[in-house]
């Protein structure tokens, strides 16, 4: 598990280009940590841009977003922010019961936000998010198994009111998927 940690944080702190943002502050948090019991089984790296991402309604950039599925069904969409103050600034829209309507699109109901930055508490030296309880949706349009996503759009609204935006598009680029352990699938599929 400190191994997939590791992996996904490096990835996508590495994978944040330098661009102009706004400095982060931490955000107040209502809900204590949880503790972490899965491990990743899946990682989808996508290339592209963020035409919005808004954090507790705060704009900023990012580069990459990454799709992480864990062994006991959690998924996360984590965004990898451009923020020059904080080089371990990820935020992810996490949900479970994700369902495809067809071949391309895909949707994840938000029931909370993992939010990482320098400030937090660190296990084997990476940040450990926090989660604040959210309710939303993540949309994606594009197919893993083809290694090809359009576009991915996120929206959640969290316990105290801050909302959270994410529309991220993707360069072309064939998106990196990386099978990192066998698990049963959690995504109700009508297809198969």
């Amino acid at each position: 598990m400190r191994f997939c940690r590791a992996v996904l944080a490096a990835l996508l702190v590495a994978s944040a280009s330098p661009c102009f943002a706004e400095t982060s502050k931490p955000i107040p948090l209502d809900n204590p940590q949880a503790q972490q019991n899965a491990f990743i089984d899946l990682l989808a790296l996508m290339s592209g841009h963020c035409k919005t991402l808004r954090v507790a309604g705060r704009p900023f950039a990012c580069k990459t977003v990454a799709y992480a599925h864990g062994d006991k069904g959690r998924v996360n969409f984590a965004v990898a922010v451009d923020d020059p103050s904080d080089d371990s600034h990820v935020v992810s829209f996490s949900g479970e019961n994700g369902k495809r309507a067809d071949d391309n699109s895909y949707e994840l109901p938000i029931d909370r936000m993992l939010l990482n930055s320098k400030d937090r508490p660190r296990v084997d030296g990476l940040p450990v998010p926090a989660e604040q309880t959210s309710t939303g949706i993540c949309r994606q349009t594009g197919n893993f198994a083809a290694r090809k996503v359009n576009d991915v759009t996120c929206s959640a609204t969290d316990s105290e009111g801050r909302k959270y935006e994410l529309l991220f598009v993707s360069d072309g680029t064939p998106v990196s998927v990386r099978r990192i352990r066998q698990s049963a699938p959690s995504i109700q599929d009508p297809f198969k």
